[in-house]
């Protein structure tokens, strides 16, 4: 007896038009004959009935889909015309456009057109990019010199200081953060017909903070500096302690930044009433530093499509922030600035370039 069976790229598309609010009815109608066909249940007469369809109308569908796949569903009438891919054709184009990188449509649709000899408009291959499974989007950086096994590692010996921390320690991450005099254009819902733009300052200067973050509270010390440097570092350190009377040790995660390592640093630690103990990062490991998520939010609140004439006015701005908005919108920032870590790993991606 005949199955009808739909591959699962091919369903997951048709219980998305089926399921969608608007949409042209003869598409919707399509998806389901096919959705229910392939569930079985129904008998392809049966299915008509339901579906209000004549009987040999949804015979026709089929035998379109297993001619040209999903392109028939958009059609106004029941032929394959020039234009539209025939199903082994878009089996092979989703390969192709897996293994290759296209930047744009107008290089998918000169591919289509000389291997297929079909022409898309520039709406039509964007349908049908989608209908395949792809979205315009942007690559992720990945530090590919990060080690698995050591962020594995700190990971759990995070964890294990984390769940057996005495009263009298506390945890801070550390890092330095450089805001450029400059505004970072950001995504924003605009009216259609404006052409959103922001002023550009000349980026030559920047403010340098060298803080730590305690998720336990969210206190947030830092040091304004003209550079930062070993000595930073070491005015952060003493700040920490100064804040921190009370704790016996004071862990303080870092990354492997050369003034961390500085000769008067670790002078300056072995001092025998020092409180702070430093737990270094795994190199190229900013994802396992939660203040970088902390200066993330920083700059939505300072330089995204926000413009500051005067670079006083930017700095005014920046230590606003770490001042008195943090403490006062800490409990919002929970959600984002966390110690909920992951490893990074190359297998997990695909690796483009």
């Amino acid at each position: 007896m005949y199955r009808f069976c739909l591959p699962p790229e091919d369903l997951k598309e048709l219980l998305r038009i089926a399921r969608r609010v608007k949409g042209p009815a003869h598409e919707w109608k399509r998806a389901r004959y096919l959705i229910l066909l392939h569930e079985g249940r129904q008998s392809a007469q049966n299915i008509c009935d339901i579906l209000d369809i004549r009987r040999n109308l949804g015979e026709q569908w089929r035998k379109k889909y297993e001619q040209n796949g999903l392109s028939f569903l958009h059609l106004n009438d029941y032929s394959a015309r020039d234009g539209h891919l025939k199903r082994t054709q878009e089996r092979a184009l989703r390969e192709t456009l897996r293994e290759r990188v296209f930047l744009n449509t107008d290089e998918i649709r000169n591919h289509i057109q000389k291997f297929y000899k079909q022409k898309y408009s520039r709406s039509g291959c964007i349908k049908l990019l989608h209908r395949l499974g792809f979205t315009y989007k942007k690559p992720a950086q990945l530090p590919t010199q990060a080690d698995e096994q050591e962020q594995r590692d700190f990971i759990e010996n995070y964890n294990k200081l984390q769940n057996h921390l005495p009263e009298d320690e506390i945890i801070y991450f550390g890092d330095a953060v450089h805001p450029d005099h400059q505004v970072r254009p950001a995504h924003g819902w605009f009216y259609k017909d404006d052409s959103p733009t922001v002023p550009a300052n000349s980026g030559r200067k920047r403010v340098n903070i060298h803080g730590a973050l305690c998720l336990e509270n969210f206190d947030c010390p830092f040091v304004e500096v003209g550079t930062v440097d070993r000595d930073s570092t070491i005015a952060l350190f003493e700040r920490l302690e100064v804040r921190n009377k009370d704790k016996r040790v004071i862990h303080v995660i870092l990354d492997n930044a050369p003034y961390h390592h500085a000769v008067k640093v670790q002078e300056w630690l072995s001092r025998p009433d020092c409180r702070i103990k430093i737990i270094w990062l795994p190199s190229y490991a900013p994802h396992l530093n939660s203040i970088e998520r902390l200066w993330g939010i920083m700059h939505k609140y300072v330089t995204h499509n926000k413009f500051h004439k005067k670079y006083n006015d930017f700095a005014e701005a920046i230590l606003y922030f770490l001042r008195e908005t943090v403490p006062k919108e800490w409990k919002n920032f929970r959600d984002t600035v966390t110690d909920n870590f992951r490893v990074i790993s190359t297998a997990d991606c695909k690796i483009i370039g």
